[in-house]
C-alpha cells in the first residue's frame, strides 16, 4: 500500500486550495493512504476532506522553528513507513520533519535552504502556473510532467446531521435564509471591506428576509461587534464565538456568503455556497474563489492590487469606494 504524508499549509485558505492535489494523488495511486501534518488551527478543514485518512497535529506555533518537538514528531512518524512526503509550504522548517523521519522521497518546490533536505526539489515556473491551486497540484505529478487539467474544484463535506448538531449545540436557528458575512482577513486591514459597509448591507439583507450572521476568528470579534452595533442588531456577531469547524458547518447551510479575500472565502467556495467575494489590495488572479457560484467584485483601481497589509496611500479607496449598493446588486432575493 502506497503511503503519502502531505505537509499542509499554515493558512486556512491555502489548505482548502490543497485539496485538488489530494484528489490527484488518489487518481495516480489507487488505494493510496494520504495523511496530513497540519497545525491545529487548519485541521478542521482537512477533517472535512474525504481524501485525508488522518490529520496529524503539529505541536508548533505559527512561525516557530521548534527543533526538539519536530525531532520528537519525526521519530514517532518513522514507524508509519511513508513512501513519500509532499511539502506544500516553502519554508525550511516545514521540510524538516520528513527529512528527520527518513521518508524516502521528499517532494516540494525549491525554497529557503531546502536543496539538501528535499531530494525531489522542483523549480516553480510562476508565470506558467500563476494560481496557488495549480502550484500545489503540480506536486502530485511526476517530475517535469505537465499539470493535468482541468483541475478538480475543492469540495468540503458537511452532512446535514453534522450541521444540525452544530446549530443545536450553539443554540442557533435561522429564522429565514441564512446570509453569512465574513469580515475578517488574517493578512491585514487592507483586505477588509469596512464594517460600516457590512452593517449597511446587513440592514438591507434583513429587509429582504435573510437571517444575517457574522463569522470569524477571535481577532475579528471587534469588527463583528461593530457590524452588529451599526446594523442595529440586524446582524448577529458570532466572530470568536465559534471554532473553525463550527464556522464551516454553519457556512454549509448558508444561502449567501459575502466575504473578503480570506480563508472563509475559500471555505464558502469549497462548500459551493452562492457568494460575493470582495477584493481590494489582493488579486483574484492568484487565489480566486474556486466556485462557479462565486461573484468577484473589485474596483480594479490603478493602485490595486498592492498586496500590502495596510493602504500605502492612506485613502483605502479600493474598499471604501466599493459600496453596499454595488454588492447588493449581485444578490438574489431569497
Amino acid at each position: 500500500m502506497h503511503r503519502i504524508l502531505v505537509i499542509a499549509p499554515a493558512w486556512v485558505g491555502d489548505t482548502v486550495l490543497a485539496q485538488p492535489l489530494l484528489r490527484r494523488l488518489h487518481q495516480r495511486h489507487p488505494g493510496v493512504v494520504v495523511d496530513a501534518l497540519a497545525p491545529p488551527w487548519t485541521a478542521p478543514v482537512l477533517e472535512r476532506m474525504p481524501e485525508v485518512r488522518e490529520v496529524i497535529l503539529g505541536p508548533f506555533g505559527h512561525g516557530e522553528l521548534g527543533l526538539r518537538p519536530r525531532y520528537r514528531l519525526a521519530r514517532s512518524l518513522k514507524c508509519r513507513a511513508y513512501d513519500q512526503a509532499i511539502v506544500l509550504p516553502n519554508s525550511f522548517k516545514s521540510a524538516l520533519v520528513p527529512w528527520l523521519a527518513g521518508i524516502r522521497l521528499r517532494t516540494g518546490f525549491t525554497g529557503e535552504m531546502r536543496r539538501g533536505i528535499l531530494n525531489d526539489a522542483r523549480h516553480l515556473d510562476r508565470q506558467r502556473h500563476p494560481l496557488m491551486v495549480e502550484r500545489f497540484a503540480l506536486l502530485a505529478e511526476p517530475r517535469n510532467a505537465p499539470l493535468e487539467r482541468p483541475l478538480p474544484r475543492p469540495e468540503l463535506r458537511v452532512s446535514p446531521q453534522q450541521r444540525a448538531a452544530t446549530l443545536g449545540r450553539l443554540g442557533l436557528a435561522p429564522a429565514g435564509p441564512l446570509a453569512v458575512l465574513c469580515p475578517g482577513a488574517e493578512y491585514g486591514p487592507a483586505k477588509r471591506w469596512p464594517e460600516e459597509h457590512y452593517a449597511a448591507l446587513a440592514e438591507r439583507l434583513d429587509g429582504l428576509g435573510y437571517t444575517v450572521w457574522a463569522l470569524g476568528s477571535p481577532k475579528d470579534a471587534e469588527v463583528g461587534a461593530a457590524i452588529e452595533r451599526l446594523s442595529g442588531g440586524r446582524c448577529l456577531n458570532l466572530c470568536g464565538r465559534t471554532s473553525l469547524g463550527d464556522a464551516i458547518d454553519l457556512i454549509s447551510g448558508a444561502a449567501l456568503a459575502v466575504t473578503n479575500d480570506s480563508g472563509l472565502m475559500h471555505v464558502a467556495a469549497a462548500l459551493d455556497r452562492p457568494m460575493i467575494a470582495i477584493y481590494g489590495s489582493s488579486s483574484p488572479g492568484f487565489t480566486p474563489p474556486l466556485s462557479e457560484r462565486a461573484q468577484v467584485l473589485s474596483l480594479e483601481l490603478p493602485c490595486s492590487p498592492c498586496f500590502k497589509r495596510e493602504c500605502p496611500l492612506g485613502h483605502f479607496d479600493c474598499m471604501r469606494r466599493l459600496t453596499p449598493e454595488q454588492v447588493l446588486a449581485g444578490i438574489p432575493s431569497p
